[in-house]
């Protein structure tokens, strides 16, 4: 494993781009730990046995102390303390780890949005950030769940633009309290809360501070619940800070850094966000198979029709890909953060150093993750078909439940945005060189393709593809930031058309490291439901870099120019014969024979 662990060390993130990564060099799912697998079990026998049965019970929100209750049980048995270390009462595990059990706890529905605010952007800035004496006061109630927790960004004109917020603190004169003065909305948690996590501006400061503010302090009043089209069962208010006196030792951090603070915690929550939506999408997709096998129609089971097994296997197929290249960050987050460590960093500035480094991918994930929930839910009512619109059945639930994804922890176009200027800006600090990959890809296009005799190895084909997606997207890239230079930032179109590339290619090369080690483990004939996952998803990612690479080039460039990128756009994402029918019949028909998603 040390081979490995120094390998990936290498590896900045966002340098997938122009970096070969090979098979051995990630994690993949099958490689979890009996002690690992044991974790996800308890998270999902307390899904079955406390969440789902009282679903129709949260979501009523009749019972305002029923969801408060479920994560105090979640804390006794050690949920709710997965990722604090041990010296501070918790189980210390590493960030993969965490992520597992985030995914496995991620068909909770609004159960999951509670316990993912509480241990994420309600926990992680007082452990990241707190001092000795926060933690010692706080983290111990945090982690048993006596105490529930928050986080209080959003303002009704700062949503997405954050650091805008209106919310003042002032000092008092005898310096004793900062005063709070301000309104958050869309507070996840807000109405059993023990614990905000409160951004505000000091004086006229230019950025946020933070601050904890305990919720029974005088002059904190909330809204009624807000109603909502899903995660219903998930307390959402708003809270008014009227004169609400803060100790000055519950300031978090230093003054002016708290959108540093909202910035790495949301880096996290992205990453987690995408581990819950495949937890949720897995779920999903058991129960439309279920359904699809006991549902007959014209005399026999609607799993038997080929409409149906396309749509159970193209929900497996970008689930199992968004899994695999969701752990495969995760290892590389754990990697950087151990490598941290080692060269001497406290283990708390480790961590969010090692996740900021995999920021672009934590981006990509957000995206990825939800946009395959969408996909898997809408499906999941389609196969329903009119059971799946009524409410007696929990694909209708999910459906709704599922949409707010894209717009949690950034909207989607927000993090397809971030995920370009943040590699670009790798790229111009020296961090990871574009430069050099992308002049030579300018040169080749004008040299004589290569029409040598094709590797006839396995994976060579899936090797070369990926390696030419790579050279489309910094072909792409490259041209439009040459063409457009500092107004690129406003060419938002350009920029996501960028980032769908970018997107593609690191699902694509994920899948196909995962299911190059899942053969030289089982073998060939053994995977090959991982073999047809792999290749279905990279064979349509040739269509879908390939239109994303014509949107960009078409609004910047032009004449001879615009002729050669296209036709090296064409070289680039060209795809040999591929009968992905029958792929997808062979990969619907294991979930079939199983009843339940199986991979």
């Amino acid at each position: 494993m040390s081979e490995t662990i120094n390998k990936v060390e290498a590896i900045k993130g966002g340098e997938f781009l122009v970096k070969d990564v090979e098979a051995k060099d990630i994690f993949t799912p099958e490689e979890w730990s009996e002690e690992q697998q044991m974790i996800a079990q308890m998270c999902k026998d307390f899904i079955k046995a406390e969440v789902a049965p009282n679903l129709d019970l949260i979501d009523s929100q009749k019972d305002p102390d029923f969801v408060p209750s479920l994560l105090e049980k979640a804390g006794e048995l050690g949920l709710l303390s997965l990722s604090i270390p041990e010296e501070l009462g918790g189980m210390g595990l590493d960030f993969k780890t965490s992520m597992l059990a985030t995914e496995a706890l991620g068909s909770g529905h609004s159960f999951s949005v509670a316990y993912s605010a509480h241990t994420g952007i309600g926990t992680l800035p007082l452990l990241y950030y707190g001092n000795d004496e926060q933690k010692a006061r706080y983290i111990g109630r945090l982690a048993s769940g006596e105490w529930k927790a928050a986080y209080c960004l959003t303002e009704p004109s700062a949503g997405s633009d954050a650091n805008s917020g209106k919310t003042k603190a002032v000092l008092s004169e005898d310096r004793k309290h900062y005063v709070l003065n301000g309104q958050k909305m869309w507070i996840t948690n807000a109405g059993f809360a023990n614990l905000f996590t409160v951004f505000a501006k000091i004086d006229d400061d230019e950025n946020l501070s933070a601050f904890l503010v305990e919720a029974d302090s005088e002059g904190i009043t909330l809204n009624p619940e807000e109603k909502k089209m899903g995660i219903k069962g998930s307390s959402t208010r708003q809270v008014f800070f009227n004169n609400v006196k803060v100790p000055v030792e519950n300031l978090l951090y230093e003054r002016g850094q708290g959108f540093k603070i909202a910035v790495n915690i949301l880096n996290i929550g992205r990453i987690k966000l995408a581990g819950a939506c495949v937890g949720g999408a897995k779920e999903v997709i058991s129960e439309s198979v279920k359904y699809a096998n006991e549902r007959e129609q014209f005399g026999r089971p609607i799993s038997k029709y080929g409409a149906i097994r396309h749509k159970i296997a193209q929900q497996a197929i970008l689930v199992w890909t968004a899994e695999t290249a969701t752990y495969r960050a995760a290892q590389n987050i754990d990697d950087a953060i151990k490598s941290r460590i080692e060269g001497g960093m406290e283990k708390s500035k480790a961590t969010l150093k090692g996740i900021e480094e995999f920021a672009p991918e934590c981006a990509i994930l957000k995206v990825v993750g939800s946009e395959t929930l969408d996909y898997v839910v809408d499906e999941g009512v389609q196969i329903y078909g009119g059971m799946g619109y009524s409410a007696e059945t929990n694909v209708e639930r999910a459906y709704r439940d599922s949409r707010i994804n894209r717009i949690f922890e950034g909207t989607n176009e927000i993090n397809r945005l971030l995920t370009v200027t943040m590699i670009l800006k790798k790229a111009m600090k020296g961090q990871i060189d574009l430069m050099g990959p992308a002049m030579a890809i300018g040169k080749e296009l004008m040299g004589i393709p290569d029409f040598g005799a094709a590797d006839t190895a396995l994976f060579a084909a899936e090797k070369k593809y990926i390696k030419n997606f790579k050279k489309a997207l910094l072909m792409v890239a490259g041209s439009a930031a040459q063409k457009i230079g500092e107004k690129m930032a406003k060419e938002q179109e350009v920029v996501m058309n960028v980032a769908d590339m970018i997107n593609c290619i690191y699902v694509a090369e994920s899948a196909l490291l995962r299911a190059e080690k899942v053969v030289a483990v089982k073998g060939e004939e053994a995977a090959q439901n991982e073999l047809d996952m792999m290749r279905v998803y990279i064979y349509d990612a040739a269509d879908r870099i390939n239109k994303a690479g014509k949107d960009a080039l078409f609004s910047f460039a032009e004449g001879d120019e615009l002729k050669m990128m296209m036709m090296g756009l064409k070289r680039f994402t060209k795809h040999e014969p591929f009968n992905a029918k029958e792929a997808r019949q062979r990969i619907a028909q294991t979930i079939i024979n199983n009843n339940e998603y199986c991979f």
